[in-house]
C-alpha cells in the first residue's frame, strides 16, 4: 500500500487507539455524525444520552466513511442496518442506537462522563468485556447470506441513484471487509476515499452543502446586527392548494394561524385540506394522534378581517390576478396592526404592482412557497427597493423555523426561480414544434437526473398556470420569449394536465403517466399555425443535445438574473434550481454545472441555435462577456478579469 494511505484509519485508530493496552470509552452527547462516530466505534465501549444522534452521512457529500466506518458499523449493528444507515445517510437516536448494540449503555447527560469513566475501569478489572470492534463477528451474516444482502442493496442503490457510483463503491468496500477480512477492508476504504474526494460528484455535493448554508447571508440586510422580531400569529388569505399547504407548514411549526376565505363552503374545503395534510403524517407514523389534535387547534377559519387586528404577518395566497391582489393589500393596510408584515405568495407578479394602492411599501415582501408548500424545501423571499431589512430578517427567521431553505431575491416578473425555470418549458415547446419527440425530451432530462421532464412538469403544475405564466413572459420579455400555441390549443380541447388526467400524458387512477399518441396532432396544428417546419436534425437528437438545448437557455436566463442583481450570488441560484426545480444536487446546481462545461462552449452552442431558431436562444450580454474572457459564470464581477 502507498505510504500514508490509511494513516488515520489504520495507523492511528486501528493500531493505536483500538489495539492499545489501555481501554478507551466514548461518551456521546449531541451529534456523533461521520468521523465522530467512527472514532467512537474504534473505542472499546460507547455510552450515550437518549438525545444523541449517531450516523455516517458521508454519502450525502459524494464520499464514503474514511476512518473505518465501512468496516466497524456492520460489525456493531449487522449488515442490513449498517447499509441503511450509510446508503440513506440515516442517523439513529440514542435509544435506537442502544437497542441496535451501537452503544453499550444509555444514561442521562449529567451521569455521562462518570459512567464512561467507571466503564473503562470495569473493562480493566474484567467486569465488562473488552471488545475490539474491528474483529467482532457475531453480527455479520454467513458469507452466502451476506452476499445476498449486499447484492440486494446494490440493485436498490442502482435503481434510486442510477447516475451515482459512490453508493456502489461503498457496498464494494463493505464486502471486501467481509470476504477478505477487516484489515483489507480498511485499506480498500482508504483507497476509495482518496479517489472519491477528487470526483465531480463530491465537489458538486460539497458545493451544495455550503451554498445551502450561505443563502441566509444577504449583504446590506443580515450584516446590520438586526434581531428578528417575534412572529406569533399569522393570517393566510386563500385556502386553495398553496394557502392550505402554507397553513400546514406554519401550524406544524407551532405558529397560530388564521385562514380567511370568501365563503363558508370554500373555507371548509381549505380547512379540510390542512386536516388531510396532517392526517397523512399520522398515517405514515410521523405524528401522534395527540400531536395531531394539538396542531390542528392552532388553526382557525374566518370569513372577514375582524381577527386580523393582532396578527404579526399576513401571507396572501389567492389567484394570480393583479386587481384582486391590489384590493386585498389595500384592505390589509386598514385592518392589520402597523408592525404587521404584508407578504404575497405570488409566483410572477411584480410586488410594486401588488402594493400600488397602499402606503405600506416598506413592509410589503414576497414569500413564495413552492407546491406542495408543506413538503417543498425552498422559500423565495422577494424584496423591493423599499422593503425594510427588518422585514427580511423576520421572514428569514420564519423560514428557518418552518424548516425551509430561504433565498432572498430582487423584485421583477417571475423573480428568480419561476423566471429561470420557465425557459426550460419554453425550450421544450420550441423543440417539440420543430420536430423533437416530447417523450424523448422528458426521458433524456429524467435520465440526466432532473425530478421530471418539462412536459411532465407542465402536466403537474396544470395548463392554467403554465398558460398564465407564458402570457406574463410574452408581456414582460417579448424580445426573447418563445410564443407557443401548443398549450392553448390543448386547453381548447379540455385538456388541463394531471388534474383532469389529460395533458401531454394520460393518467390512470394511481396518477401513473402514459404517453398519448394524440399529442402529435396538436403539435402539427401548433406548427402550422406558427408557420414553422420540421427540422430533421431535431427529430433525432442525442440525449446530450436534448439536455443542452433544454438547459442552456436556463443557464442563459440565470446569467441575466445575476447580471440584473435579482440574485445576490450564483450559489443562491444553484440552491434555487436544486430545491425549486429538481435539478440534481450531485451536479451542483445550474451555475456550478454550467461552469464544468465552460462559458465559451455554452455561448457558442446558444449562438449556433440562435442563428437557426431565433432570438429565444440569443446569449445574454453577461454570458457573452464571460465567454470572451474565458471566465467562470459563477465568479463575482471583480474576479472575472481575463483568464486567457
Amino acid at each position: 500500500s502507498r505510504p500514508n494511505l490509511g494513516f488515520v484509519s489504520v495507523e492511528i485508530l486501528a493500531d493505536v487507539v483500538e489495539a492499545a493496552k489501555k481501554p478507551s470509552v466514548a461518551a456521546i452527547d449531541g451529534l456523533a455524525l461521520g468521523g465522530g462516530l467512527e472514532v467512537a466505534m474504534a473505542c472499546h465501549a460507547r455510552i450515550s444520552t437518549s438525545t444523541a444522534q449517531l450516523g455516517l452521512p458521508e454519502l450525502q457529500l459524494g464520499i464514503i466513511p474514511g476512518f473505518g466506518g465501512t468496516q466497524r458499523l456492520p460489525r456493531l449493528v449487522g449488515l442490513s442496518k449498517a447499509l441503511e444507515m450509510m446508503l440513506m445517510s440515516k442517523p439513529v437516536k440514542g435509544q435506537e442506537a442502544h437497542s441496535l448494540g451501537l452503544v453499550d449503555a444509555m444514561v442521562s447527560p449529567n451521569e455521562l462522563v462518570s459512567t464512561a469513566r467507571r466503564w473503562a475501569l470495569d473493562i480493566l478489572e474484567f467486569k465488562k468485556p473488552w471488545v475490539v470492534t474491528l474483529y467482532k463477528t457475531d453480527k455479520i451474516e454467513p458469507l452466502g447470506e451476506a452476499r445476498e444482502i449486499l447484492n440486494f442493496a446494490r440493485a436498490q442503490a442502482r435503481k434510486q441513484a442510477p447516475n451515482l457510483t459512490h453508493p456502489q463503491v461503498c457496498i464494494d468496500v463493505i464486502e471486501e471487509g467481509i470476504v477478505a477480512g477487516p484489515r483489507r477492508g480498511l485499506y480498500k476504504e482508504a483507497e476509495a476515499f482518496e479517489e472519491l474526494v477528487r470526483s465531480d460528484t463530491c465537489k458538486s455535493l460539497v458545493h451544495i452543502f455550503f451554498a445551502q448554508r450561505g443563502t441566509t447571508k444577504v449583504p446590506g440586510v443580515t450584516d446590520r446586527g438586526l434581531k428578528p422580531r417575534q412572529v406569533k400569529k399569522v393570517a393566510i388569505l386563500g385556502g386553495g392548494l398553496m394557502g392550505s399547504g402554507i397553513a400546514t407548514a406554519l401550524i406544524f411549526s407551532n405558529y397560530s394561524v388564521i385562514l380567511k376565505e370568501v365563503n363558508d363552503e370554500i373555507l371548509q374545503a381549505g380547512l379540510g385540506r390542512v386536516r388531510a395534510n396532517l392526517q397523512s403524517r399520522v398515517k405514515k407514523g410521523n405524528m401522534s394522534p395527540e400531536k395531531f389534535e394539538k396542531t390542528l387547534a392552532l388553526l382557525k377559519g374566518v370569513l372577514d378581517y375582524e381577527s386580523f387586528r393582532d396578527v404579526d404577518m399576513v401571507i396572501e395566497a389567492v389567484i394570480e390576478d393583479v386587481a384582486l391582489k391590489q384590493k386585498i393589500f389595500a384592505d390589509l393596510e386598514k385592518y392589520c396592526p402597523p408592525h404587521c408584515i404584508l407578504a404575497s405568495n405570488t409566483t410572477t407578479i411584480d410586488l410594486n404592482l401588488i402594493g400600488e394602492k397602499t402606503k405600506s411599501h416598506d413592509r410589503i415582501v414576497g414569500a413564495h412557497f413552492f407546491s406542495p408548500a408543506h413538503v417543498m424545501p425552498l422559500l423565495e423571499i422577494i424584496r423591493t427597493e423599499k422593503t425594510s431589512p427588518q422585514v427580511i430578517v423576520d421572514l428569514l427567521d420564519v423560514g428557518k423555523k418552518v424548516g425551509k431553505t430561504p433565498i432572498v431575491v430582487g423584485n421583477c416578473m417571475g423573480f428568480a426561480v419561476s423566471r429561470i425555470f420557465f425557459t426550460c418549458i419554453q425550450a421544450a415547446l420550441l423543440l417539440a414544434e420543430r420536430g423533437a419527440d416530447p417523450y424523448e425530451i422528458d426521458r433524456a432530462i429524467n435520465k440526466f437526473g432532473m425530478a421530471m421532464g418539462p412536459f411532465r412538469q407542465i402536466d403537474l403544475v396544470g395548463f392554467g398556470v403554465a398558460s398564465a405564466t407564458l402570457k406574463q413572459f410574452v408581456l414582460n420579455y417579448p424580445e426573447r420569449t418563445y410564443k407557443s400555441l401548443l398549450i392553448p390549443l390543448m386547453q381548447d380541447d379540455k385538456r388541463a394536465g394531471e388534474a383532469n388526467r389529460k395533458g401531454f400524458y394520460v393518467y390512470d387512477d394511481r396518477r401513473k403517466a402514459s404517453p398519448d399518441p394524440e399529442i402529435k396532432n396538436y403539435i402539427e396544428k401548433a406548427r402550422n399555425m406558427a408557420g414553422v417546419s420540421v427540422d430533421p436534425t431535431l427529430a433525432k437528437l442525442s440525449d446530450k443535445d436534448i439536455i443542452e438545448m433544454i438547459l442552456f437557455p436556463v443557464v442563459n436566463e440565470a446569467c441575466r438574473v445575476l447580471a440584473e442583481g435579482i440574485a445576490v450570488k450564483a450559489a443562491d441560484l444553484d440552491i434555487s434550481t436544486v430545491m425549486g426545480m429538481g435539478f440534481p444536487p450531485y451536479r451542483g446546481g445550474i451555475m456550478f454545472w454550467a461552469d464544468t462545461l465552460g462559458s465559451k462552449y455554452i455561448y457558442s452552442r446558444l449562438q449556433e441555435w440562435a442563428n437557426l431558431y431565433g432570438a429565444f436562444f440569443k446569449p445574454s450580454d453577461y454570458l457573452a462577456d464571460r465567454a470572451s474572457k474565458g471566465a467562470l459564470l459563477s465568479a463575482p464581477m471583480e474576479q472575472t478579469k481575463s483568464r486567457l
